[in-house]
């Protein structure tokens, strides 16, 4: 009876000791939250696309916090790498071109925006992408939350796939991914009745209830509901966010998510 036993035994401490391993491994498409070991596996059993995701340091008026485009490309691209099923997110590139700073232009005229040259940036995305190719990922796909650095970022696509040619990896930039945070998003928004006075170009009701989507915690509700109308001064363009809403952000979250992974299948299916 002892064999019997001790074979009883051993194969209960195996199956105790195998899912101590399993548990250890985080479910997570975050770059950040793996170890190198768990990457190198993650790469090697297919999760070949890696997802860059682009915001920027800001003020988007009273109502938002600075970090508006880092929380909410973070969200998405986790979103987006989720739906596809084998990409990976990179840690967001949250130090972008913003305006100058002598004399302070654009956004740098608020406290708390960050800005770098347009040469600097495109640099830091080069050489990330470059980092990431080294590695064993093939799809290398940059998602800009922000619009004044869109033709940089095209740009440096442009430059890694000229440099890449006859190598197996490409880098690209699906269009879908701001299209349906702007303009697609603002025609959703009109279907539903939202006025192009509320919309807005920055910091309006488009803006806020995107953010109120995926991360609440960073709109000030009591300033947001309770003030009044608010204009450039404030940093609010052609927009009155006062109407925002969870409800009305979920659709443009929802449109983003879709459009995007729709998109980056269609390319890589090409490939």
């Amino acid at each position: 009876m002892r064999f019997p036993l001790r074979r009883a035994f051993a194969s209960v401490i195996l199956l105790i000791s195998t899912q101590t391993v399993f548990a250890q491994i985080p479910k997570t498409v975050l770059l950040e939250d793996l170890t190198w070991t768990e990457l190198r596996d993650q790469i090697h059993s297919g999760k070949t696309t890696i997802i860059i995701p682009i915001g920027g340091t800001e003020q988007s008026g009273p109502d938002v916090a600075l970090g508006k485009h880092n929380a909410r490309v973070k969200v998405l691209s986790q979103r987006i790498a989720e739906g596809l099923g084998n990409a990976i997110v990179a840690p967001v590139i949250a130090y972008v071109p913003e305006g100058g700073y002598a004399p302070p232009t654009s956004h740098m005229r608020f406290p708390g925006t960050i800005t770098v040259p347009d040469e600097v940036f495109e640099k830091t995305l080069e050489s990330a992408a470059n980092s990431f190719k080294i590695h064993g990922f093939t799809n290398i796909v940059f998602l800009g939350d922000h619009g004044g650095y869109q033709n940089d970022v095209k740009h440096v696509v442009a430059q890694l796939n000229k440099s890449w040619a006859g190598s197996n990896a490409h880098a690209f930039v699906p269009a879908e991914y701001y299209g349906n945070s702007s303009d697609g998003y603002a025609q959703i928004l009109r279907q539903h009745g939202v006025s192009d006075a509320e919309i807005g170009t920055h910091a309006g009701l488009a803006d806020t209830s995107l953010l109120l989507a995926v991360a609440p915690q960073m709109v000030r509700l009591e300033r947001l509901r309770g003030g009044p109308k608010l204009g450039p001064a404030d940093g609010i363009y052609g927009g009155d966010p006062r109407r925002s809403s969870v409800e009305l952000g979920q659709l443009g979250v929802d449109a983003i998510v879709s459009r995007t992974i729709d998109a980056v299948k269609k390319e890589t299916a090409t490939r």
